[in-house]
């Protein structure tokens, strides 16, 4: 699947957010993904250390090229991630793996390289019509942190948009997310998307449901806040997925009226897959299509929710690759 000189293989690629760092490696020019491995951020000190224990764990030769698609700015160097405490020199990090060629690119942009490569059984729409060919894609998922990116054509193909999409000021629909934000702006000051599309955001939505109506919440994190929602037995729980799916329509309309993204809105991430069915329940589409006089603009474009395995591998292995000529020259 991905081609490049034979004299590059085999390669690394990887996927580091704030909580995990998936690995695989490409054996061979047109091979696909091989050795899939997890790790936790939490149990390394960087990420030279997470790989060097992928490679011995999986008995996985030293890769000659490697691409590592990492939730952070990728700008000069030096990378403190935002919501992790690794932080590393890129330079040294190649010599220290001992690559011919190492690239160090945002997650999100290496998920949005996945989008052309991704089936029809990887992916659930939710409303809208048909893409039109040819306009931009846009991509935003929540997970450790919110990720935003998508692509925009160029010539016969696509280029990924770099950015930090999820810091953008996040805004309110309606008064109860007005006070929602307010309580939010309590506790972060500017209160971006992230701040509440996000892992955290789930807890910091809950505590300021809590906060709102007067009751002491309870000291638990998102998994639990979700699955009681989807339990209906806490109903301060499903008013925060409530709230986090309809805020993040809001975003994902913006993120389309922005690019023009006709082509359509995808949605990736950590958490939402994990929603299943009563995420097509939730007002996310219903807020997607909120817009006033565009509301007819945003009704015909298509939202979809990837259900694909190891998608940011796969972004990454497909950006090493297009890498090759520039790299050789």
């Amino acid at each position: 699947m991905f081609i490049g000189p034979p004299d590059t293989f085999p390669r690394l690629v990887g996927d580091i957010g704030g909580t995990n760092a998936r690995f695989a490696t490409i054996a061979a020019s047109g091979g696909d993904l091989g050795a899939v491995g997890v790790v936790s951020c939490a149990d390394f000190a960087g990420p030279r250390e997470a790989i060097e224990h992928y490679l011995a764990t999986s008995g996985q030769p030293r890769p000659r090229w490697c691409a590592l698609a990492i939730a952070n700015p990728v700008e000069g160097d030096f990378l403190q991630m935002t919501n992790h405490d690794w932080a590393f020199s890129i330079g040294a990090l190649h010599d220290a793996l001992g690559v011919e060629h190492l690239l160090v690119l945002n997650d999100f942009t290496a998920l949005a390289m996945a989008i052309p490569l991704l089936q029809p059984d990887e992916l659930v729409q939710v409303g809208g019509g048909a893409p039109v060919s040819q306009r931009a894609i846009a991509l935003l998922g929540p997970g450790t942190g919110l990720g935003v990116s998508g692509l925009v054509p160029c010539g016969e193909d696509y280029t990924a948009i770099v950015g930090e999409g999820g810091h953008m000021t996040l805004a309110a629909s309606d008064p109860h997310e007005a006070e929602l934000i307010a309580e939010l702006t309590k506790r972060f000051g500017h209160v971006s998307a992230e701040r509440a599309l996000s892992g955290p955001g789930i807890v910091a939505l809950y505590e300021a449901h809590a906060a709102l109506a007067g009751e002491t919440p309870d000291p638990i994190g998102a998994p639990a806040i979700s699955a009681r929602a989807l339990a209906g037995s806490c109903r301060l729980c499903t008013a925060t997925l409530t709230a986090f799916c309809a805020l993040l329509g809001t975003v994902a309309a913006d993120l389309a009226l922005v690019l023009g993204a006709r082509s359509g809105v995808y949605v990736g991430g950590g958490i939402i897959p994990q929603l299943g069915e009563s995420f097509l329940r939730s007002p996310f589409r219903a807020r997607f299509e909120h817009k006033g006089r565009f509301s007819s603009y945003l009704a015909a474009i298509p939202t979809y929710v990837i259900h694909a395995a190891q998608p940011g591998l796969r972004g990454a292995a497909r950006a090493l690759a297009a890498s090759a000529p520039r790299v050789r020259e």
